[in-house]
């Protein structure tokens, strides 16, 4: 019965009604479960020109709360880093060796990790991995030295986000079995940290839009005058 009404009033949905934060936490809660758990996606519309380099936007973020979700972490090392790879628990760990074994295209991780000093080494892969969005980028905090703590951040639950067409920023923040309470602090989390990378360069109105959704739900579009 629940899921009869659940696609007869999505039929009815209006895409741009616009809701207060507390209203559409509880119609994601309120959704169908389905026999996988979905995630939570945010989409934000940005008031940048997305055309202008200056103003992309571009960067990560460790969540308060876990996805609880396994990531599958690469690590482009040299042999006095792969101890400390291997303690934080990365999944594959090497130099030449692991670029061959990736040189086809066959991925079978989720996030790619290195220091400065191997991205010139990890370069050779970068055909391969730039479409995939998975080349490291110190913006996302995949380039760094802290190779112990940057495994930490991407396995707990890091998102990393990027401009899309439009000025649109996306990221998944959240799962459908998360409480109400954690949803809503990752959204805030993220959300903070949009406005702390705004470019100098942007005027005007800078978050126009928010929609959250679940990976099998429509979008629900949230009052931006809350954030």
């Amino acid at each position: 019965m629940k899921e009869t009404r659940y696609k007869k009033d999505l039929a009815e949905f209006d895409v741009e009604k616009i809701y207060s934060c507390d209203e559409v936490l509880d119609f994601l809660a309120d959704q169908p479960k389905r026999k996988f758990t979905e995630s939570v996606d945010v989409a934000i519309k940005l008031g940048i020109d997305a055309k202008k380099s200056d103003q992309n936007v571009r960067g990560s973020l460790t969540l308060p709360h876990s996805l609880g979700k396994k990531i599958k972490v690469a690590v482009f090392v040299d042999e006095d880093k792969a101890g400390e790879a291997k303690e934080a628990g990365a999944d594959f760990i090497g130099t030449d060796a692991l670029i061959e074994k990736y040189k086809d295209g066959n991925i079978d991780f989720d996030v790619a990790v290195t220091t400065p000093s191997m991205m010139k080494v990890v370069s050779k892969l970068a055909k391969v991995l730039g479409p995939k969005g998975l080349m490291p980028n110190p913006k996302s905090g995949t380039v760094t030295d802290n190779i112990e703590q940057a495994i930490k951040d991407v396995k707990h639950g890091q998102v990393r986000f990027k401009t899309e067409q439009a000025g649109v920023v996306q990221g998944t923040i959240a799962n459908s079995s998360m409480e109400k309470e954690k949803v809503r602090e990752n959204l805030d989390s993220f959300i903070t940290e949009l406005k702390r990378l705004k470019p100098p360069s942007s005027k005007g109105i800078y978050i126009k839009a928010i929609y959250l959704s679940t990976t099998m739900g429509p979008g629900y579009r949230i009052d931006v005058s809350q954030f």
